[in-house]
């Protein structure tokens, strides 16, 4: 049958290589395999999907199918993680885990992507469910409306390539941070604070969340971070956006190696990736680490 597909998607595609989003209806019915399974075929042999075709040259096909491949878990749905689970959709990362406790309110309205008035009242997880469906069909998308900190959250998370914090919690940011230490696995943290924000790739043995958030140890040395505070600040869509937009670059450039020496699909656990804060009243990265 593989035989059979790859034959099929030759007649198929157009005369750039680009296959349809028709044309993977059609084969689902035809061949009985899931879109997810034409993606991957396709890309193996040198086809492109046609909705993502205005990134073929940024990514290429090998690197695209390491974001097919990819299982990548979004702690938190709100402002930073609803705005991260609709870039990584729609670059085509094949698995979203997406794990959020908490249902919408007028307050969110301003800032949340999957925020509508239809939605208020909703749990978040369930409207990043349907919004997945209508945005990119080809990625499994699984939800839990739990904490992270529950037996199923910590549980499906160890299952995970890389996890992106899109929390709001200082507390739970660094609970969320000895979590990925013990599982060995790459952090993406991000927060957001009025016209700042801040992004900060932490490998599983760095000290990196700890410099951020000090807390009560005074020897840590802080690093410019935004206000260490439990308190709920004000946020709007400019920033909220902006670091989302930062979190999923270094997503990629991680799963997909961009800049890490010699072209692999293995996911590593060392990266050189730097964090940055970021200013909106005054555009410039600063390096963080």
């Amino acid at each position: 049958m593989a035989a059979a597909l790859v034959e099929y998607l030759r007649k198929v595609v157009d005369s750039e290589g680009l296959l349809s989003w028709s044309a993977y209806r059609d084969i689902g019915a035809r061949f009985a395999v899931t879109y997810r399974e034409i993606e991957e075929t396709a890309l193996k042999n040198g086809f492109f999907p046609k909705r993502l075709q205005r990134q073929r040259n940024l990514f290429g096909a090998a690197a695209q199918l390491d974001l097919l491949k990819a299982k990548v878990a979004i702690v938190g749905c709100g402002g930073l993680g609803g705005a991260v689970f609709e870039m990584l959709l729609r670059i085509g990362v094949g698995h979203l885990l997406v794990i959020d406790p908490d249902f919408f309110d007028e307050s969110n309205l301003n800032r949340q992507f999957l925020a509508t008035i239809e939605n208020l009242g909703r749990y978040k997880v369930d409207a990043a469910l349907a919004r997945g469906r209508l945005v990119n069909p080809v990625a499994e998308v699984e939800t839990l409306n739990q904490v992270f900190q529950s037996a199923a959250g910590r549980a499906r998370l160890a299952l995970c390539d890389l996890v992106l914090d899109a929390l709001d919690s200082v507390s739970a940011r660094l609970e969320l941070a000895r979590l990925c230490a013990q599982n060995q696995q790459m952090l993406i943290h991000g927060a957001v604070a009025g016209w700042s924000g801040q992004m900060v790739p932490v490998p599983s043995d760095s000290e990196k969340m700890a410099q951020i958030y000090p807390g009560n140890n005074p020897e840590t040395e802080p690093v410019v971070p935004l206000p260490e505070t439990e308190e709920p600040l004000d946020n709007s869509a400019l920033t909220v956006n902006a670091v989302a937009a930062l979190q999923v670059a270094a997503a990629v450039r991680y799963v997909c190696n961009f800049g890490g020496g010699p072209e692999t699909s293995a996911i590593k656990p060392e990266s050189g990736l730097a964090g940055c804060f970021i200013d909106l009243l005054e555009p410039a990265l600063e390096r963080l680490f």
